[in-house]
């Protein structure tokens, strides 16, 4: 098991940034698979994005791609959403979770919240217009 702590949420005009961050504690971070997921008001949670164990493939929701970048740190145990350009409907709460085992990489496998093992507590992105 992991634990997994969120920061960076906040406040934002349209067409601002936001960068967050999710630190990892209690296991080899480089062992998993890492997602960013949102849930926005009245709405389920949905996938935004995923990078793999070594940070080598990245996956993205169509809704962020081309504004949101996912990366990580393994030496800081730390994986990172850069969010650009931001708009209001990217205003939810945003979890970060993380995947274990063994994983063939396709879409569909790093999207599925069900498959992620262990999730931090969100935090609050807010964007106005």
């Amino acid at each position: 098991q992991v634990q997994l702590q969120e920061s960076g949420g906040g406040l934002v005009q349209a067409g601002g940034s936001l960068r967050l961050s999710c630190g990892a504690s209690g296991r080899a971070f480089g062992s998993y698979d890492m997602g960013w997921f949102r849930q926005r008001p009245g709405k389920e949670r949905e996938f935004v994005a995923a990078v793999s164990k070594t940070g080598s493939i990245t996956y993205y929701a169509d809704s962020v791609k081309g504004r949101f970048t996912i990366s990580r740190d393994n030496a800081k145990n730390t994986v990172y959403l850069q969010m650009n350009r931001l708009k209001p409907e990217d205003t939810a709460v945003y979890y970060c979770a993380a995947k274990y085992g063994s994983t063939v990489y396709t879409m569909s496998g790093m999207s599925a919240s069900f498959r992620y093992d262990d999730w931090g507590q969100g935090t609050q992105v807010t964007v106005s217009s």
